[in-house]
């Protein structure tokens, strides 16, 4: 499923469900730039769980936002995307990452807060940081 802005706006309407059942962010395996744009505004955690692509300005949009990004459906990162996201403040979840070019490793290597990763990609990174 594709989170799209209308999905993303009405999440910041009733981020909590409080007025509905409220939007499931966990759902969406996509989404498209407009919605990342418009979820960077987003006060607290966004959890992007099944997410399993993310298109560069997506990575760039969801870059700014101010609170913490979990991301542990995604299983490859473009060189771009890593980049991108190597700037975010928050905390940072991308514990899906099968392999990560040396490229990318360096980009998330320069992220100055927590950052998850697992196997490959997390070697990848410590190699990159030394």
């Amino acid at each position: 499923m594709i989170l799209t802005l209308k999905i993303a706006q009405e999440f910041l309407n009733d981020p909590y469900g409080v007025r509905s059942y409220g939007v499931r962010l966990e759902d969406y395996t996509s989404m498209d730039n407009a919605a990342a744009e418009e979820l960077a505004q987003h006060k607290g955690t966004l959890w992007l769980l099944s997410l399993t692509s993310l298109s560069d300005a997506a990575a760039q949009a969801l870059a700014q936002h101010k609170g913490d990004l979990w991301l542990p459906g995604l299983t490859k990162l473009s060189d771009k995307a890593a980049q991108a996201l190597g700037k975010h403040e928050g905390w940072l979840w991308l514990c899906g990452l099968t392999k990560l070019s040396d490229k990318a490793a360096q980009a998330l290597a320069k992220h100055k807060g927590n950052l998850d990763l697992n196997g490959k990609a997390e070697e990848a990174v410590k190699l990159a940081r030394e």
